[in-house]
């Protein structure tokens, strides 16, 4: 089950994977940010962060617990942000992260730039993803 989490939502979290503490942090300088969660057997075993900035938003974060991985959540968290969205969409992810250079080229995002060093010294890809034709023409 996927869940949008609000600051008073996340305090009753009570999860290793999930830094509550971080996500308050980020929430709180961050006006923009949301935070998706999906639950299983009432524990928080993925999420999303994102910016939702007037005509785009970007992801911060997305993180699916080790153990979990391989099951389809990173990609239904993510098609449940575009959902939700519908906008023109951006990222940054580490150019030796192969599994979600895929993962995102599937849901339409594309390689724009290279960011030298942007992961403490490791080079990032910009990716970003164009608004759907049939929602951008109404």
């Amino acid at each position: 089950m996927i869940e949008k989490l609000t600051k008073n939502d996340i305090e009753i979290i009570n999860n290793s994977f999930f830094n509550k503490e971080k996500m308050i942090s980020e929430l709180e300088k961050n006006p923009y940010g949301n935070i998706l969660i999906y639950i299983e057997n009432d524990e928080v075993i993925g999420y999303i962060y994102y910016s939702d900035i007037y005509e785009r938003t970007e992801i911060n974060q997305l993180e699916v617990r080790i153990d979990k991985r391989n099951k389809k959540i990173g990609s239904k968290l993510l098609q449940n942000y575009l959902e939700i969205t519908n906008k023109q969409s951006s990222l940054e992810v580490r150019i030796d992260n192969n599994v979600a250079i895929k993962l995102y080229t599937k849901y339409k995002y594309r390689i724009v730039a290279n960011r030298a060093s942007y992961y403490n010294g490791v080079d990032a890809y910009l990716m970003t993803r164009d608004i759907p034709k049939n929602v951008e023409n109404g």
